[in-house]
């Protein structure tokens, strides 16, 4: 008998969109050439030989398979392909118009950003207004393709998860797909388990050591040994494998924000303390002015490590909520140190990410008679509303002067790349 039911479970008509070469594609189309077929490379910094590949064109990879992830000095010098840096702002403005576009068949929502380059649209409700779900999908491709020149895969399901996996295994191949619960078995079960989403390297690693190594297998483990082993994310990884999912489509356009967040990736992996805790330092200032120029406090603090890929642990995210609410930098700062002291053993440092939630508006702000947080206040006030006006170097703290500093990556990048 089986574990799961499909006749009592949720179908909703969930289309999952990835624009192909995201990057890449916007930069062939601001310079009015050809996205499919001008073999292009995003960069995040010509001058380095080792920077990454942060997006490759489809004929970049077909023609030199050069694919994203690969490094600058990897790619052929040859003068047809075309070299650019990342222009983050210009990503983030494009992919908003294009949830605009989404925006014209279902309201906000309905629609779920994943990232800069992946929604989840929910199509139930469309129908009278512009076909079935077939016809809403084929309308939204050609809408992007004429109105940006960009290209898109995609995929419907009766659930986030089955779209999305269908969407990675199939709909890049196709353009469109389907996936109901009758393919589970044909379709999803015989994918290698690094080809499932929500299953990474390290857990493919594991479960192939126990002989598991195609979604198939992991769906005939037994629950109570997946939940033993793994806890919460043990049952989702059974139900998962039987193609279940019954989370929501969010609309996170509408969601109240819940925490305020920065990270930065590394160029070099840091072990000194006094380094990583400068970068700390730094993130919790961004984080605090964020807050502050939103008029938000907040007593949740978290704090996530990324070790190297040479480290066996992959790394940490931990959190504290305090007593008071807070934008302060001092008290961000102090905060995530403790969880630094609690959690990091002297591990290689690639990631760091300092945020702020749990959130109340700024008169809710504790303020203690005995210490000099008012004063503290009144500074953080001075500093930023100079650095509003002058640029970020009219004033600054001292610390972003030590080693390790990384002050000039978090005010002139996006999301790690230039603006």
């Amino acid at each position: 008998m089986k574990p799961v039911d499909y006749d009592n479970l949720p179908r909703q008509n969930i289309l999952c969109v990835d624009m192909q070469s995201f990057f890449a594609s916007v930069e062939a189309v601001s310079r009015g050439l050809d996205p499919v077929e001008t073999p292009l490379a995003v960069l995040g910094d010509k001058k380095r030989s080792g920077s990454v590949v942060l997006a490759a064109s489809p004929a970049l990879k077909k023609k030199y398979s050069i694919k994203t992830a690969d490094r600058f000095y990897q790619i052929p010098d040859d003068p047809n392909i075309k070299l650019v840096e990342a222009r983050m702002g210009l990503y983030v403005k494009v992919s908003l118009e294009i949830t605009r576009i989404f925006n014209n068949y279902v309201p906000l929502d309905a629609i779920h950003v994943y990232s800069i380059d992946e929604s989840w649209l929910k199509l139930d409700g469309t129908k009278r207004l512009f076909g079935n779900k077939w016809e809403v999908a084929k309308k939204i491709k050609k809408d992007l393709l004429e109105n940006y020149g960009l290209n898109c895969s995609m995929a419907l399901g009766p659930n986030m998860f089955l779209s999305k996996v269908a969407m990675d295994n199939e709909g890049k191949k196709k353009g469109l797909v389907e996936w109901t619960y009758q393919d589970v078995e044909d379709k999803l079960w015989p994918l290698d388990l690094k080809k499932c989403w929500g299953i990474g390297s390290r857990l493919s690693r594991h479960f192939n050591k126990l002989g598991v190594k195609t979604v198939g297998d992991l769906a005939h483990l037994s629950l109570n040994y997946l939940e033993g082993k793994f806890g919460v994310m043990g049952t989702q990884l059974f139900y998962h494998a039987w193609g279940v999912d019954l989370s929501k489509v969010e609309g996170h356009y509408l969601d109240k924000r819940k925490n305020l967040g920065r990270g930065i990736t590394l160029y070099s992996d840091y072990k000194d303390i006094e380094k990583i805790k400068t970068v700390i330092f730094e993130l919790s200032e961004e984080v605090g002015k964020r807050a502050r120029s939103r008029n938000l406090t907040g007593k949740t603090i978290s704090l996530g490590l990324v070790y190297s890929k040479e480290e066996l642990k992959s790394g940490f995210q931990v959190q504290r909520t305090i007593d008071i609410y807070t934008n302060l930098t001092s008290v961000i700062f102090d905060t995530a140190v403790v969880l630094l002291k609690e959690n990091y053993r002297g591990e290689a440092v690639r990631k760091v990410r300092v945020s702020l939630g749990n959130f109340s508006n700024k008169a809710n702000i504790q303020l203690n008679i005995f210490d000099n947080k008012s004063n503290e206040i009144r500074l953080m006030e001075i500093k930023d509303y100079l650095q509003d006006k002058y640029g970020y170097q009219a004033l600054y703290f001292g610390r972003s002067m030590k080693p390790g500093s990384i002050k000039e990556r978090i005010k002139t990048t996006i999301g790690g790349h230039k603006a």
